[in-house]
């Protein structure tokens, strides 16, 4: 079937980017990068952790939330934006080192709660989307040129981000149709690349 083919080929491309997640390392948070629309829009997609931390919530919306599923992304994208703004201000919070290791660790969460599905109550599910945004939107602010505009670089990486957490709820929406456990096992996917990110990091 048609279906079935869009929904291997999903499940193929979360597999190619989980086999290749310890290779990519993420961009170092040195906050000397342009801050323009455009690198705001490629930021979201630079990073295998960013990348696959925005799909998995959009495919745990589509799996655990299906008649909210605009909850979690808006949750995100709101909570993202605004440690980014508050890191770019010089109040980010005080992890240093960690925040690269914790970052990763925030995809083998969201994995894993993809992998629960609907188990979980929606407000805790809710808090790590919330918590996983910070900590992606804290990076986002300190890779920003020191005194660059943020509304231009902000508004790229809403966006871009807002479009990986659509393409997620699309692909958690597919899957499902196709057979209820794929979703799952796109979780597991994300988790194991978020692992490799994690103990390369370590």
């Amino acid at each position: 079937m048609r279906m079935n083919t869009a929904a291997a080929k999903g499940l193929l491309t979360i597999a190619l980017c989980a086999l290749g997640g310890a290779a990519q390392a993420h961009v170092g948070h040195e906050g000397g990068h342009a801050a323009t629309f455009v690198s705001g829009l490629a930021h979201p997609v630079s990073g295998l952790d960013h990348l696959l931390a925005m799909v998995a919530v959009g495919l745990w919306s589509a799996v655990a939330l299906p008649r909210r599923r605009w909850q979690a992304p808006a949750v995100f994208v709101v909570v993202m934006a605004l440690g980014a703004l508050l890191a770019h201000l010089g109040a980010a919070l005080p992890l240093g080192g960690a925040l690269e290791v914790m970052i990763a660790a925030s995809v083998v969460l969201l994995g894993a709660l993809l992998v629960s599905g609907a188990a979980l109550p929606a407000g805790l599910g809710l808090g790590l989307v919330a918590a996983s945004a910070l900590l992606h939107g804290t990076a986002h602010g300190l890779e920003m040129a020191a005194g660059a505009p943020f509304l231009a670089y902000g508004a790229g990486f809403v966006l871009s981000t807002a479009a990986l957490h659509f393409g997620g709820m699309g692909l958690g929406v597919l899957l499902q149709r196709v057979r209820a456990v794929l979703p799952r096992a796109a979780g597991a996917l994300i988790g194991g690349a978020g692992l490799a990110l994690l103990l390369a990091r370590i």
